[in-house]
């Protein structure tokens, strides 16, 4: 075999081996670009707790707690469902998926792992509490009577119709129920604790009787008030709203 022929087989074999490394290079880059997509479709925000906060005070926010065991929730929580149990949970979610959904926990590590499990439920706005709950102390102080307003629906004159509230005390120092009163006595209300602790939370009951005054004056559109008044100086005076409408059989 003279040099010519040698010279040949060798230039074959230097461009055939780097044919071959170039198809493993694309082989490879293909096998990555599915984890890249899974990435941008399935993409958590990861927000400070003064951010959360501003978040939570958007109209159509959705703020859900995945810490276990359960814990005082972040006053206008909407649902409880814990980080490891999301998909058996699905219905508790809001149908629009592309309502903002706020997660939180104690620290944050259930959170990033149930943030995720909504993202991939094709929800597009996922937000995670950087910190969990135990960051969002130190910064967010506040005495809340939740929710603001509620909706009886249809009510008939006669019946009496029952719903409750949720008083938290999301300060690190006690908190004295002092006074519990409603704008109309056709309304009445009572909280099961009067006297909370750090970051504790109660239940506001209230009753609503229109035909308390034996008369027409609590029919049709009705809004009725209910207010809490406590020892905290900041957060003296407290309110909250139901609202009816109001008929009579035929």
């Amino acid at each position: 075999m003279n040099k010519t022929t040698i010279g040949i087989l060798i230039i074959t074999l230097v461009v055939g081996l780097g044919f071959w490394w170039s198809r493993q290079g694309e082989s490879n880059s293909s096998a990555n670009q599915p984890t890249e997509t899974n990435e941008q479709t399935s993409q958590v925000t990861l927000v400070s707790p003064q951010k959360f906060a501003q978040l939570a005070q958007e109209t159509n926010a959705f703020i859900v707690d995945v810490h276990t065991p359960e814990q005082t929730h972040i006053p206008g929580t909407d649902a409880v469902i814990a980080y490891d149990q999301i998909q058996e949970n699905i219905a508790k979610l809001p149908e629009d998926k592309s309502t903002p959904i706020l997660v939180y926990c104690r620290s944050g590590s259930m959170s990033e792992r149930a943030s995720k499990e909504i993202a991939k439920l094709g929800y597009t706005h996922v937000y995670d509490l950087e910190g969990g709950t135990n960051a969002y102390k130190e910064q967010q102080v506040s005495v809340q009577l939740w929710p603001e307003k509620h909706d009886l629906g249809t009510v008939i004159y006669g019946d009496v119709a029952t719903t409750s509230f949720t008083l938290t005390n999301y300060t690190p120092l006690p908190l004295k129920v002092t006074r519990v009163s409603t704008s109309c006595g056709c309304t009445k209300a009572n909280v099961e604790k009067e006297e909370l602790g750090a970051y504790e939370s109660t239940i506001v009951n209230v009753s609503f009787d229109p035909a308390v005054h034996k008369d027409d004056t609590d029919l049709g559109d009705l809004t009725r008030t209910i207010y809490v008044e406590t020892d905290n100086p900041n957060y003296t005076d407290l309110e909250t709203m139901i609202t009816a409408t109001v008929v009579k059989k035929d």
